[in-house]
C-alpha cells in the first residue's frame, strides 16, 4: 500500500504580503460600495481592481467584501481591516512626504563639527547665506577642539567636520578648502601693532598667551618651533580663543592665530601681524567618512562650504603676505 506525501499546513505556497496599492483599492471599495465608483478613484479597469482586491483577500487568508448582482458589503473582518488601512495608509502618505520634502530641500537636519577658529569666525556668514538658499533646513553646529571634531565624525554624530588636515592614518576623507597661515596677535596700542611683518623671535621676546593643550594649534605651534629651537615663554593659557584675544587686547601679552581668526582678533582690541622665520601654515578644510554618502541636506551644506572657500581667507591677502 503506497502513502502519498500530504504536505504541512506550515509548508503551504507562501503568499506575497500586502502592499500599499492593495490597501488603496480596498479603502476605496470600502468607501463606496462600488466596485465601478472605486475603479474611478484608483485609476484602475474593473478586472484590475477585481484582481487586486482579491490578491489581497488572498495574502489575508478570506473574504472581505460580500458581493451580489446588486450590492457590495463589507465582512466582519472587512470592517476590521478598514480603520487599520486608513491609519496604515496616513503613515504611508506621511513618509513619502516628508522623504520627498527632505529630496528637495524642503525639509530636513544636519548636524556638523567646525574648530571654534572657524565656527566663530567664518561659519556665521556662511550658514547665513545656506539658510537663505535653505530655510527649512535645521543646522546643529557642535563648536569643539580640532580633535573632537575628528572624534565626532568617526563616531558617526554628525555628518561634516570642518578642522585641519588630519594625519594620512585618519581614515577619514579630508576635502581641503583654504589653506590657514598663522599670524601673530599682539596689542593694538603697542609698537609691534605697527609693523608691516615679525619674526618668531622677536614676538617670543614678549610674554606669550596661548591656547591650552591638546588644543591643536598649541600643539602645531610647539612641533614647528622645536624644529627651530624656538620655546613659547607661556605666561597665560585659555581654552576659548575669545579670551586669548581680550588678553592680548588687554596688554598681557602676545599669542599666534589662525589667520582666519584677524577678524574676531580685531574686535577683541588686538591686531593681527603676519610671521615668518619659520612660517607655519596648515590646511583647513571639510572631513566626512569615508565611502559613507552624505544626506541631501549635508551634500548641500558641503556644497556651500565648497563653493565659499575662495572667499575665505588666504595667506597672500594679509598685508606682507
Amino acid at each position: 500500500m503506497s502513502w502519498a506525501a500530504v504536505p504541512a499546513a506550515n509548508e503551504q505556497e507562501a503568499i506575497d504580503p500586502m502592499t500599499a496599492k492593495q490597501l488603496r483599492a480596498f479603502i476605496a471599495v470600502a468607501q463606496t460600495l462600488s466596485f465601478a465608483q472605486a475603479c474611478e478613484r484608483v485609476h484602475l479597469s474593473q478586472s484590475a481592481l477585481s484582481l487586486t482586491i482579491k490578491a489581497l483577500e488572498d495574502s489575508l487568508g478570506g473574504r472581505l467584501f460580500s458581493r451580489t448582482t446588486r450590492h457590495v458589503r463589507l465582512t466582519p473582518e472587512g470592517e476590521a481591516l478598514l480603520p487599520l488601512a486608513r491609519r496604515l495608509m496616513a503613515d504611508w502618505d506621511n513618509v513619502e512626504d516628508e522623504l520627498r520634502q527632505r529630496f528637495t530641500l524642503q525639509q530636513g537636519r544636519v548636524a556638523m563639527a567646525a574648530m571654534p577658529s572657524f565656527a566663530g569666525n567664518l561659519l556665521p556668514a556662511l550658514l547665513r547665506d545656506f539658510r537663505h538658499r535653505y530655510p527649512d533646513i535645521n543646522v546643529t553646529v557642535n563648536d569643539v577642539i580640532n580633535e573632537q571634531v575628528i572624534e565626532m565624525v568617526q563616531d558617526g554624530y554628525v555628518e561634516l567636520g570642518i578642522a585641519f588636515e588630519p594625519a594620512p592614518s585618519t581614515s577619514l576623507q579630508f576635502t581641503p578648502l583654504y589653506l590657514d597661515r598663522f599670524v601673530a596677535v599682539v596689542p593694538a596700542d603697542s609698537a609691534l601693532a605697527g609693523r608691516q611683518e615679525l619674526d618668531w623671535r622677536q614676538l617670543l621676546e614678549h610674554p606669550f598667551i596661548t591656547l591650552q593643550r591638546p588644543s591643536a594649534v598649541r600643539l602645531m605651534l610647539e612641533q614647528h618651533l622645536k624644529e627651530w629651537h624656538l620655546t613659547l615663554p607661556v605666561a597665560f593659557e585659555s581654552h576659548q580663543l575669545a579670551t586669548v584675544g581680550r588678553m592680548v587686547g588687554a596688554g598681557l601679552g602676545v599669542s599666534v592665530v589662525p589667520a582666519l581668526c584677524i577678524g574676531q582678533m580685531n574686535e577683541l582690541g588686538a591686531r593681527c601681524v603676519p610671521l615668518h622665520d619659520p612660517v607655519i601654515e596648515r590646511q583647513v578644510g571639510i572631513l566626512t567618512r569615508t565611502e559613507h554618502e552624505l544626506s541631501v541636506a549635508a551634500q548641500a551644506l558641503f556644497d556651500t562650504l565648497l563653493a565659499s572657500s575662495m572667499l575665505s581667507p588666504q595667506p597672500t591677502d594679509l598685508p606682507g603676505g
